[in-house]
């Protein structure tokens, strides 16, 4: 933790101790939300009480959503259900689902039974929807006009309802029936005549999604045209809501760490967060790694088809482990860029043969330069030329072999719908001892003992 950081940490810590409420309510009012809420679990949960209940309902709102889901429960129970219920009001009504659905069902219909009708109706719309479509990380707070209004009348009708949208970027055009029909930023809707109708000034061609579009091809849109917002429509083409570029930030990091937890094998397929049971963590990864082990146990049977080799130059045993350490790091290395690459779309599982080829020709440099090192090594310390060149090769071919396989494997697995960052890890790696430990002993067999 950087100094600043643990200064700020003291001096939070520091406003709670404050007797007086109004006090402590100066004191924290120069701290941002964030860092009340990174502090907040630090202290007892009648110091979180206190803190939530001074804090008006915006702020309290910003720093409740940022604390840790799993102990909601807990802290709204002693906060009190109807100060709850003003915090959620205070939400943006996405922000409002998310939290509502990481709460049991009992205590979310309690908090939906003392809400605003109007209110609790459009969340039990969003927790309706999946949540990782675009759906259900939308949000029905946002500004649209009608396309038969003047530029003039469309900026009343922003003045009016701006407050309560979560952006206004963009002014979203519909017609009666609540149809996106066009698109306008809000700079070109300022410095367009006020007399213009909205249609003669709108764009046409919207980018938006569909209520059932999964979040990370949301992600990725949002990504591809540098949007702020995007809409999400009915199959019928109604404006149902946005997503909002935060939201996109929040999927992008979800989803990157579920990827890295699936190749550890942490998380089971469906993407659900680790049990703290230490044994159901254990079973869940235990069938991966009995498998790694069986596989391990097929590579041990290869090294055992070349005793004899072995035993005649026992200076191999030496650079097994250099063998099968480098190409399962350079197996690992492609394999990270295509996993990611499918995760993100910058890979088309469809241009198979552009990605291994594109891989191949990193793995030739790769191997070419770490063959010629461990070579010339294995030459020095046995001075035997036919040894450098059965070490050097091996790994060379080693290498080249695992960049292509690296690649391949991903994509194949994709193709097989299953996701290539739950299987791909714990199989390349079995493959690459395999594949690695084979030809290292078949190049010393036809070289050392020809």
């Amino acid at each position: 933790m950087s100094r600043k950081r643990e200064e700020m940490r003291r001096a939070i810590l520091s406003c709670l101790e404050e007797s007086s409420t109004d006090k402590l309510r100066q004191c924290l009012q120069d701290f941002h939300p964030a860092d009340i809420a990174e502090v907040l679990p630090q202290a007892s949960l009648g110091q979180q009480i206190r803190v939530l209940r001074v804090l008006d309902p915006d702020r309290a709102a910003q720093v409740i959503f940022e604390l840790d889901h799993e102990k909601l429960p807990t802290l709204m129970e002693c906060l009190g259900l109807q100060r709850t219920v003003d915090i959620l009001n205070a939400m943006f009504t996405d922000d409002a689902a998310d939290l509502l659905g990481d709460l049991p069902g009992d205590l979310r219909q309690r908090l939906l039974g003392l809400m605003e009708a109007q209110e609790a109706r459009d969340l039990k719309d969003l927790l309706a929807y999946g949540r990782e479509t675009a759906g259900g990380i939308m949000t029905t707070e946002y500004v649209a006009v009608q396309k038969n209004i003047t530029a003039g009348q469309a900026i009343e009708v922003l003045r009016e309802h701006a407050p309560e949208a979560e952006t206004i970027y963009y002014v979203y055009v519909v017609d009666n029936e609540n149809h996106l029909v066009g698109v306008l930023s809000l700079r070109e809707l300022i410095l367009a005549d006020p007399g213009m109708l909205i249609e003669d000034i709108m764009r046409r061609k919207v980018i938006s999604v569909n209520v059932s579009t999964d979040q990370e091809e949301v992600a990725r849109l949002v990504a591809k045209y540098d949007l702020l917002a995007v809409p999400v429509v009915s199959d019928g083409g109604e404006l149902l809501g946005i997503v909002t570029v935060d939201d996109i930030l929040d999927v992008v990091e979800r989803e990157a760490t579920e990827d890295m937890m699936r190749m550890a094998a942490t998380i089971d397929s469906e993407g659900e967060d680790p049990d703290t049971s230490p044994l159901k963590r254990a079973l869940r990864r235990l069938p991966w790694l009995v498998g790694l082990l069986l596989g391990e146990l097929v590579a041990g049977h290869v090294i055992e088809g070349f005793s004899e080799t072995l035993g005649h130059i026992t200076a191999l045993a030496f650079f097994m482990t250099a063998i099968a350490g480098g190409t399962g790091n350079a197996a690992t290395q492609s394999l990270t860029v295509v996993v990611r690459g499918i995760a993100t779309g910058e890979v088309d599982p469809g241009q198979i043969l552009k990605v291994i080829w594109k891989e191949a020709q990193v793995g030739v440099w790769v191997g070419a330069v770490c063959g010629l090192v461990v070579g010339i090594l294995a030459f020095i310390w046995q001075d035997s030329t036919s040894l450098g060149l059965v070490v050097g090769g091996a790994l060379a071919l080693s290498i080249g072999v695992s960049t292509i396989l690296g690649s391949l494997v991903p994509v194949i697995i994709h193709r097989l719908g299953v996701d290539p960052a739950l299987a791909s890890g714990p199989f390349i790696t079995t493959l690459m001892d395999v594949s690695s430990m084979s030809i290292y002993f078949t190049l010393a067999t036809i070289i050392l003992l020809r």
